[in-house]
């Protein structure tokens, strides 16, 4: 969100200026009508009013999803690429690039219109779940992780194929959780201590086999439990990566290919971490189920394909009928 700028004077010397800020009302109106106000301030405003808005236009949806559409919606600005890519002196983006820009500019400014709509050369699926993370293992003592969820996505595949070979199909991927925090915990000296749970979420390789896939996510939550934090994505086509976007409840990611390796990549996984609820048993908390919100939107740079009508029409959704007036 825009939280305002400072001032700068090309020698080292940043100030605030109410030119550069935004305006609101005086907390003492009869002091004065209005005052200037930014950074954080300004930014929680403008953040709860478009969660009002998503949710006025959506009142079913949970806050996962709420929070979950604003961080999809996020882009970076033209002016925040330039300016790393200049950092870095990078012709083209990187991990590293991702990584600091996503550490100083979060996932870029949100857009209100794109959270809650759909083009036709764009599709949006959201799925709403609850996950049971952890459970007492049936044979000894101790727990163990029970559910992992798999999605088949209904990827227009007719259409995905009869594209060009060189067109570039972009993916995005949004995962938002809430953690309850640990009792008393920081979580600095183990990470575990201090969330109750973590999800993560990854998607089948374009020349991977479900089944070797599924292996895949089980092999890296055996690795965890060895006490290593789990194995890379096959896939090279993630823009942030995984030692990116794990951190924290929420997770996004976009995955750039072409539109036949996404037609191949129709399953995505969403898995449960290690937390304080498997890991402090005797608070008695490992039989809990979670919420999570799961957003993913394919965009194609070619406008007049449309996409969206072949899966609503696969999913049962009633399609509005363009009439000529």
């Amino acid at each position: 969100m825009e939280g305002g700028n400072l001032a700068h004077d090309g020698h080292g010397f940043f100030s605030e200026c109410d030119d550069l800020s935004l305006l609101s009302t005086h907390r003492e109106p009869t002091t004065r009508h209005f005052c200037s106000f930014n950074m954080t301030s300004a930014a929680a405003a403008q953040a709860a009013w478009m969660a009002a808005q998503i949710q006025t236009t959506y009142p079913d949806i949970w806050p996962e999803t709420v929070r979950a559409l604003i961080v999809h919606s996020a882009e970076w600005t033209e002016e925040m690429e330039a300016q790393f890519l200049r950092h870095f002196n990078m012709s083209a983006p990187s991990k590293n690039f991702y990584s600091s820009i996503l550490r100083l500019c979060g996932y870029g400014v949100p857009n209100l219109d794109r959270a809650i709509h759909s083009a036709a050369n764009s599709l949006t699926l959201i799925a709403q779940q609850e996950i049971q993370p952890f459970d007492r293992r049936q044979e000894g003592s101790g727990y163990r992780t029970k559910e992992m969820h798999l999605y088949e996505l209904p990827w227009p595949k007719e259409v995905l194929l009869s594209l060009p070979t060189e067109v570039e199909v972009r993916m995005r991927v949004t995962l938002s959780y809430f953690i309850e925090p640990g009792p008393g915990e920081i979580g600095w000296e183990d990470r575990y201590r201090y969330p109750s749970h973590l999800l993560r979420f990854d998607l089948k390789s374009p020349d991977e086999e479900t089944s070797d896939f599924i292996k895949r996510i089980n092999a890296a939550d055996r690795t965890e439990e060895e006490g290593h934090p789990g194995t890379q994505s096959a896939s090279d086509h993630w823009a942030i990566g995984s030692r990116g976007r794990d951190k924290g409840s929420i997770h996004s990611d976009i995955w750039l290919g072409t539109a036949a390796e996404l037609a191949a990549s129709n399953v995505i996984a969403v898995y449960p971490r290690i937390g304080w609820w498997r890991e402090r048993g005797y608070l008695e908390r490992w039989g809990r189920r979670t919420r999570y919100s799961l957003i993913i939107s394919i965009v194609t740079p070619a406008e007049g394909v449309d996409i969206y009508t072949p899966v609503a029409n696969k999913l049962g959704i009633t399609v509005p009928a363009a009439i000529e007036i």
